[in-house]
C-alpha cells in the first residue's frame, strides 16, 4: 500500500538484468543471492531511485535509451519485480506498453477485443457496453470478424490503444504508444488523453518526444547511468537533458 494521499511511492528501486540475455535471472538466482553486488554478466538497469506521484499529477520520463525509462513502467505496471526497494501502487493501472501484447493472431478482432478487456479486468456487460465505441474509435468496422493476425500494423496499435483507454483505471501508463500510427490516429490519442486527464487521471508517460511531453506532463523524472537524476517541472527537466546530451555529459 501507499502511503495516504499517493498514486505511486517508490523507494529505493533496483534492478538487475544480464548481459548476454535478454531475460530476467533464473528463479535459483532469485532465491540464491540477495547481494547488493552484481554478479559477473550482470548489471543494474535501475539503483536507488526514489520518488512519489500524487493523484491527478502527469509525469513524464526522460533519459537517452537504455537508462531504464521502460523497465520503471513496467516495474510500476508490475510486470516486473524489482530486486531491491519497493514500489507501492494506489489503484489500478491502464497500461499502454507494448500494447499490442496478448493479442491471438488467429482469433477475429470481436473474439480479442473481449479476450483482451477481459484480461484488463472488464466485465463481459462492461465490454459489451463499450464494444462498439472501441472499434469505431479504433476505426476496424469493416474488419471486426477478421483474424487479428490479417490486419496491418497500423490497425493492430489503433486497435490496442482503443481497448486499453477504455480502462476506468486511476492510472495511465504511456510508453512512446503516440509515435506509431499515421496523424490522424495520433491526434484521436491525443485528444483521449487529454480527456483521461481531464477526469483526473494519474500519467506516467515515457517519451522522446519533447513536444508531447510539454503537451502533456507538469513534472519530469530524467534518468542518467540509470539512476534518477533529476525531479523537477518539466521543462526544467527537459533543459537539463538536453544540455547534458548536447554536451556528452
Amino acid at each position: 500500500m501507499t502511503a495516504a494521499g499517493l498514486a505511486i511511492e517508490v523507494r529505493d528501486l533496483g534492478v538487475r538484468f544480464r548481459r548476454n540475455r535478454r531475460g530476467r535471472r533464473s528463479i535459483k538466482d532469485l532465491f540464491a543471492d540477495s547481494s547488493r553486488r552484481s554478479k559477473p554478466g550482470e548489471f543494474w538497469a535501475l539503483r536507488d531511485v526514489d520518488f512519489d506521484v500524487k493523484p491527478g499529477e502527469s509525469i513524464g520520463v526522460v533519459g537517452r535509451n537504455g537508462q531504464g525509462k521502460s523497465t520503471l513502467l513496467k516495474l510500476v505496471a508490475g510486470v516486473l519485480l524489482p530486486d531491491e526497494g519497493t514500489v507501492s501502487v494506489n489503484g489500478g493501472v491502464a497500461p499502454l506498453i507494448e500494447i499490442t501484447g496478448g493479442f491471438v493472431g488467429d482469433l477475429t478482432v470481436r473474439e480479442n477485443v473481449r479476450l483482451t478487456a477481459g484480461l484488463h479486468g472488464m466485465s463481459k456487460a462492461e465490454v459489451t457496453r463499450r464494444f462498439d465505441g472501441i472499434i469505431d474509435f479504433a476505426e476496424l468496422d469493416d474488419f471486426v470478424d477478421t483474424p487479428y493476425k490479417h490486419l496491418s500494423n497500423g490497425m493492430k496499435v489503433r486497435l490496442a490503444f482503443s481497448v486499453v483507454s477504455q480502462l476506468e483505471e486511476p492510472i495511465l501508463l504511456v510508453d512512446e504508444v503516440l509515435a506509431v500510427g499515421d496523424k490522424a490516429f495520433r491526434e484521436k490519442c491525443y485528444a483521449r488523453i487529454d480527456e483521461l486527464l481531464a477526469d483526473g487521471r494519474t500519467l506516467f508517460f515515457v517519451s522522446h518526444s519533447e513536444r508531447d511531453l510539454r503537451r502533456f506532463c507538469d513534472r519530469g523524472l530524467y534518468l542518467d547511468k540509470h539512476r534518477l537524476a533529476m525531479d523537477a517541472p518539466i521543462g526544467e527537466v527537459l533543459d537539463r537533458y538536453n544540455a547534458d546530451y548536447t554536451t556528452g555529459g
